[in-house]
């Protein structure tokens, strides 16, 4: 289940994604324990997420970046 569709937008689990990290930095097992898919899709999403410049990683943890404020949920 990819995050990021092939014309750009977020997915309905990436924005799920994206919007509990605009509540602050968190750990993929933080996103997965709100957000509710699981680990291994989280871990997935938000390394889709990063490539696309919509997060970023400050060491274990996410945070979103201008463009993924950007984005409206």
């Amino acid at each position: 289940m990819a995050c990021i569709s092939p014309d750009g937008k977020l997915s309905e689990s990436g924005m799920k994604m994206l919007n509990t990290l605009k509540s602050g930095s968190a750990t993929p097992e933080d996103v997965a324990r709100i957000a509710l898919p699981p680990l291994f899709r989280v871990r997935s999403g938000l390394r889709e997420l990063a490539q696309a410049g919509i997060v970023k990683t400050d060491g274990d943890k996410y945070l979103v970046t201008e463009k993924g404020m950007a984005l409206k949920s």
